[in-house]
């Protein structure tokens, strides 16, 4: 019987309980050094602050991911990692005691120590437990016996050594392409070929198989089958279809009674989109406050100056290609659609993915003076402060967008997508995204743009999000272009 490996918390409990007992410690010599003696336990404000601040570390641990690859991490990737965290939840205890209004009572002695102990005291501890678990790792109490082929053999036996986290013994290699028996490949001894395989299975030591064939080798069904019946546990690399699939994220799931291998350029967990649609629905929230805010002045302003609707909605192509409504402020004539024709010769983008134009006299506002004075107005002040942005929190709301992505194109820009284009919507529009950040209204190539939101989605995470809205905030506040 094959015993499953812990998935998510399960996976790192020890990393989680000993981090619990340094933020402990910390805590406690922190009190001692500030006060020389006693116990922070018997009086009711530090009592309820240790308390926080453990919950606050699972907190921390469980949405920002702080031990996500932590048996992977080298020394200096997990100094980083441990300093981001002690940080974390450092700034969350003081937004804690400024909300409960105790701050002046807590000592920032004590409050700033116990984060510079618990950095250094949890650091050294998870360098060593990482230690003791690698000898233990290296020794081994599992038995793997390796199925593969004499070109990718040497390959495998390193890469198995190298994230050995199974604490697997290699008992041999069984190659089933030539017949190597008798000899040794990366230390590792040639102990059968595909023939007598079941034999060997059947007389040694062997908990789990591994069958890793090369691309162009079928898969041994027949002695897998053999294994099996064996009681012998089966491990299949899905080599030739994971490496035609040029490295995409890839996880191995159900669909209907057929398991099938998925590939993606990236893929969320529910707690990761969870914490998307939660931000989307805040940020939606207050967003929506501010476009009722903001309409009583800038809707007055585009309806005495260009009469008709304040807002402008356009059909817009989101995610997967479905098509959705987008809303903005005005910031065009009535006849702007009618004008973009005539004006497309001045379009900066040469190849016509997307339509920019140096001064576009279709906006509120714009005009040429009869000297070659260009003019603006209320038009171009709001696409360059991005308050015509501001009704697509809207969209946010329904679900149709988000608020950092990729912008979605109009239906003229879709129907001139190549196939590498369209990955590009391979998540929800976004208000804000990657290339927006990277330049915004300065890039004028369209590939560029393709280059940049399709590495925004292939490493996409919450974190890179929070980054994203900062940075364009700080855009905005420059006035570095337009949305």
């Amino acid at each position: 019987m094959y015993k499953k490996g812990s998935k998510g918390w399960l996976k790192h409990f020890d990393f989680i309980f000993l981090d619990m007992i340094c933020l402990q410690i910390a805590f406690l010599l922190a009190y001692v050094i500030r006060h020389d003696n006693g116990s922070p336990y018997i009086v009711p404000l530090y009592r309820n602050m240790a308390i926080f601040m453990e919950l606050l570390d699972i907190v921390v641990m469980f949405f920002y991911e702080t031990l996500s690859n932590v048996l992977k991490r080298g020394y200096f990737r997990e100094f980083a990692a441990t300093v981001k965290h002690v940080l974390l939840v450092e700034l969350f205890s003081v937004l804690y005691l400024f909300t409960m209004q105790e701050g002046q009572a807590y000592s920032r002695t004590v409050l700033y120590l116990t984060g510079v102990i618990y950095a250094i005291l949890t650091y050294i501890v998870r360098i060593i437990w990482k230690k003791i678990l690698r000898s233990r790792m290296s020794e081994g109490n599992r038995s793997l016996l390796v199925v593969t082929t004499k070109d990718m053999a040497e390959q495998v036996v390193h890469n198995i050594r190298e994230n050995n986290y199974e604490r697997f013994v290699l008992s041999g290699l069984v190659i089933i392409d030539d017949d190597l028996c008798g000899t040794k490949i990366a230390g590792v001894p040639v102990v059968a070929n595909e023939e007598n395989a079941a034999a060997y299975v059947c007389r040694e030591w062997i908990d789990e198989v591994f069958v890793i064939p090369a691309t162009n080798v079928p898969y041994p069904y027949a002695l897998m089958e053999q294994f099996t019946e064996a009681g012998v546990t089966v491990h299949l690399n899905l080599a030739k279809v994971s490496e035609a699939m040029g490295g995409k994220k890839q996880l191995v799931e159900k669909v209907g009674p057929y398991t099938v291998l998925t590939t993606s350029i990236n893929y969320a967990s529910a707690k990761q989109l969870f914490m998307k649609r939660a931000i989307d629905i805040a940020g939606g929230l207050f967003g929506c406050l501010l476009t009722l805010l903001i309409t009583l002045f800038v809707g007055s302003a585009i309806y005495l100056k260009s009469p008709g609707p304040i807002f402008f909605s356009q059909e817009r192509v989101g995610k997967n290609g479905k098509k959705f409504k987008m809303y903005k402020f005005r910031s065009m004539y009535m006849d702007a659609e009618e004008r973009k024709a005539e004006l497309m010769k001045q379009n900066r983008v040469s190849d016509g993915m997307m339509f920019k134009l140096d001064f576009d006299p279709r906006v509120i506002g714009n005009e040429i003076l009869p000297d070659g004075t260009k003019k603006t107005g209320i038009g171009n002040f709001i696409r360059v402060t991005s308050l015509d942005e501001f009704p697509q929190f809207f969209n946010v709301l329904k679900g149709d967008m988000s608020i950092v992505g990729t912008r979605p194109p109009t239906l003229d820009e879709w129907n001139k997508y190549e196939l590498h284009h369209r990955a590009r919507l391979a998540i929800k529009p976004g208000i804000t995204g990657m290339w927006q950040v990277s330049g915004r209204s300065e890039i004028t190539d369209f590939e560029e743009v393709v280059k940049l939101d399709t590495e925004y989605i292939s490493e996409w995470n919450v974190g890179m999000d929070i980054k994203l809205l900062w940075k364009t905030v700080v855009s905005v506040i420059k006035r570095d272009g337009s949305m």
